[in-house]
């Protein structure tokens, strides 16, 4: 098994909606889906974000568009008009998404 960003076989969508984030992802060959489902758990993804996501994290299967919707509760430092981070709205927390790291064969 080798590691990689999780951007090497997907690509994503995001956006927010005051203190929630949500991000789409989308797997760039139908046979990486499989390989998301397995990685990018609503577990693996809390660990990846740490503290950042206080609330919960929600993982919907889109198999018939190779993609997976998460959306992250109080995830935004209470949303865009309250937070003190610098850019706390959800197009970085898809490039951030993007940036974790995931387990694959070395087939891919």
């Amino acid at each position: 098994m080798k590691e990689i960003y999780l951007k090497d076989i997907a690509h994503g969508r995001s956006g927010d909606k005051g203190d929630t984030s949500n991000v789409c992802v989308f797997a760039r060959k139908p046979e990486y889906y499989e390989i998301i489902k397995r990685e990018v758990t609503v577990e693996k993804v809390r660990e990846y974000f740490g503290d950042m996501v206080k609330g919960s994290i929600i993982r919907y299967e889109v198999p018939s568009l190779n993609g997976f919707n998460f959306v992250m509760k109080h995830a935004l430092g209470g949303g865009a008009t309250l937070s003190l981070r610098l850019d706390s709205l959800g197009k970085s927390m898809g490039s951030a998404f993007m940036r974790m790291k995931i387990h694959v064969g070395d087939e891919v």
